[in-house]
This record gives C-alpha cells, sequence and structure tokens, in this order.
C-alpha cells in the first residue's frame, strides 16, 4: 500500500503513494419523457453511454425520479471500460456534451455521469473524465508542470474557481465550470439506490463521525488532520451530534452516520471487515483520506479502500480518487460539512471543498441532494 503523504496548505507538493462493450440497447424506450419539470432538474444535464445497459437504466432511473427534462439528456456512444483514451474522450463524451448543453434551451450547472460512463483517461494513472468535463471550459494546465521559463510550478492555473465558496453555484458565475457527479456503484440496484437515498434525505442532527489515525499528528499529516478536529468543532457548535475518535483501532460506530470522514485504508490500523460494517443514513457525506479510493466500481480485491464499499452500505455522496491525485485534491472535512449543513447541495459541498479540478476527482451522487435548505 503506497502512503498518502500529506502536505500544508502553503507547503510543497508531495505525492501520494477493459471491458467488452454491451449490446447497444433502445434507447428512446428506455429514457422517459417527463411532463412535470421540476425547475431545479433543467440545472442537470445527465449522460448516458448508449454502449451500456445499466447506464441507460440509471439514466432513465434519474430522469424519471428528478423530473429532467428530456431535453437535457445527452447521449454518448464509447466503450465501457474503466480507462478511454484521451482522442476518443475528446469525440465520444467531451464533444457530444458539449454540443447537449448549446441545445438543451437551460442553463445547465450539472453534470450527471451513469454508471457505464468511464472513469478515467489512459491507464490507471490518468486523470478522471468528470475532472475533466468539470474544466472543460476553464484554462486550467496540468498539476505539476513547471513554467519552461520560470520553473515555477502551475499548480494556481489548476486551481477550482469554486473551492471554499461561499455562495450557491452557477456556472455562468464561475467561468463556465460545471460541477460534475456520477451515479455509480458496483451493481445497477446500488446506482438507482443513490437517487432514492438523495431524495429521501433529510436535515438530521446526526450523528457525525471523524476518525483520527493517532499516528498522524505531525508535519504535513497533522495538518490534514486537523481537518477532522476543524470539522468535529464545528458541527458540535451548531449543536450537531458529533464525535471524533483519537484511539487506536480502527473503528465503526453501531449507529448509521449522517457524515463520514477517515484516513480509509491509510490509517495504520484500518480493517477491512470493520469499514465495511460502517452504515449512513439519507442523505450521508462521506470523504476518506486514500489515494485510489475511486479507481473501479468493479467489484475486486486487494488494494486500497474503496468507495463503493460505502456506496454499498448506504452513503448518499462520497468523493474518490481514480489514480494518484496528490494530497491537495482531498476534500476538507470541515469545509465540506460546513457547506452541506448550511443549505447548499451534495456537488456544491464537495467542489468547495476540494483545491483543484482537472484532475484525479470523482464526486459520487445526486447533485441535487440538499436536505439542508434554508
Amino acid at each position: 500500500m503506497s502512503p498518502l503523504l500529506l502536505l500544508t496548505m502553503a507547503a510543497a507538493l508531495l505525492p501520494l503513494a477493459g471491458c467488452e462493450r454491451t449490446p447497444e440497447v433502445r434507447v428512446e424506450t428506455e429514457i422517459p419523457v417527463v411532463q412535470d419539470v421540476d425547475p431545479e432538474a433543467k440545472r442537470v444535464l445527465v449522460v448516458i453511454n448508449k454502449a451500456s445497459q445499466d447506464s441507460v437504466a440509471v439514466g432513465g432511473y434519474y430522469v424519471a425520479k428528478r423530473k429532467v427534462p428530456r431535453s437535457n439528456v445527452a447521449m454518448i456512444d464509447v466503450p465501457t471500460a474503466d480507462n478511454i483514451l484521451p482522442a476518443q474522450y475528446k469525440s465520444g463524451i467531451e464533444a457530444p456534451i458539449q454540443e447537449a448543453i448549446k441545445k438543451s434551451g437551460h442553463s445547465i450547472d450539472f453534470i450527471v455521469l451513469t454508471k457505464g460512463v468511464p472513469l478515467r483517461l489512459q491507464d490507471g494513472g490518468g486523470p478522471s473524465v468528470d475532472g475533466q468535463l468539470a474544466a472543460m471550459n476553464l484554462k486550467l494546465t496540468y498539476i505539476g508542470k513547471l513554467d519552461p521559463k520560470t520553473g515555477e510550478d502551475q499548480i494556481k492555473k489548476s486551481l477550482n474557481p469554486y473551492y471554499q465558496a461561499k455562495e450557491r453555484f452557477t456556472s455562468k458565475k464561475f467561468g463556465g465550470m460545471y460541477l460534475v457527479t456520477r451515479l455509480d456503484a458496483y451493481t445497477l440496484t446500488e446506482a438507482k439506490r443513490l437517487v432514492d437515498l438523495s431524495l429521501a434525505a433529510k436535515p438530521d442532527k446526526g450523528p457525525f463521525f471523524f476518525d483520527a489515525s493517532p499516528g498522524h499528528t505531525g508535519g504535513g499529516y497533522g495538518e490534514t488532520q486537523k481537518t477532522l478536529f476543524a470539522a468535529q468543532a464545528l458541527l458540535k457548535s451548531r449543536g450537531f451530534e458529533t464525535t471524533l475518535d483519537e484511539t487506536g483501532p480502527f473503528v465503526a460506530p453501531p449507529d448509521p452516520l449522517m457524515g463520514y470522514a477517515s484516513w480509509g485504508s491509510n490509517d495504520g490500523s484500518f480493517n477491512l471487515d470493520t469499514y465495511r460494517k460502517l452504515r449512513f443514513k439519507p442523505g450521508a457525506l462521506a470523504e476518506t483520506f486514500v489515494s485510489t479510493s475511486g479507481r473501479t466500481f468493479t467489484p475486486t480485491t486487494g488494494g486500497q479502500s474503496l468507495i463503493a464499499d460505502l456506496v454499498t452500505q448506504g452513503v448518499t455522496g462520497v468523493k474518490g480518487y481514480v489514480s494518484e491525485p496528490f494530497t491537495f485534491a482531498l476534500a476538507q472535512p470541515d469545509i465540506l460539512f460546513d457547506r452541506y449543513v448550511s443549505g447548499f447541495n451534495l456537488a456544491e459541498s464537495f467542489y468547495a471543498a476540494s483545491l483543484v479540478t482537472y484532475w484525479k476527482d470523482i464526486v459520487i451522487g445526486d447533485p441535487l441532494c440538499r436536505p439542508y435548505a434554508k
């Protein structure tokens, strides 16, 4: 297991340590035409891969449940493998999505990808499809590249314009950026359930659980660990039920949670069986400080802990990484939960908590989930 190397916000960056296509289905019979369109749903573009039966099923389910207009559905036709070549991404995913946005007739702020849409460009070390789409209208550079003239690191050009925002999101207001999430899981049933959990979410007062690791107390490790302490203190000050565990063992509380953050398999005492005992209430959000937590949604063994397990266990929204993200990409729990319980939606909360885009991030869940709406 490669270690997760931490950095302070001001410190230098440190690294963290094929499928066959299914037969094309008749999409026209699977995607409903909604009569009573939800005004909020007009802001969402749903992306469906015609090559995936699961994608069509999840997309159709979301359109029906969230009352998304049929004009806000983008059809793509690409292989369903986790990885996609950059040229294939450009022509098969980005181009048709750009065209669909123009034709939708609505101001699109959120893009929802569905199970069966590829996860990342190139091989296991490539950036996420989600991050590419989020920033496809922004002038950004890849993280870590140096300016050939000055030798200066260009991370500042990859900053997420919505990072630390305290206002509601619109694409127009934030430079043409989109907040991209996806409905994905080990199974079709679980992917659909993400929609149901979003719709069933209530503004519960907790519990929220933050699992600190005793070994991560100094240097960069300590700086990231402080975000767990800050999140717990902030929620407690507002009357929410919170727990910060600083004990040695990796812990799974007995009661379903409304929020969760931990080191996952980067905790020195991580136990997979314990991790899989975590349970969540409808509307619950989570983050784990794990390099490759979103590398696949295909059942697998070995490697670092997966956010797909948390989806199986009932989480409504969770952030992960398709390959090594560097520590600056991690969602900061203190910002994440501050925005969420203040009335921001799922997508706004995760993106406001994340320093960069156009990178390795994926956010699972319905972007419109907003149980704490004011």
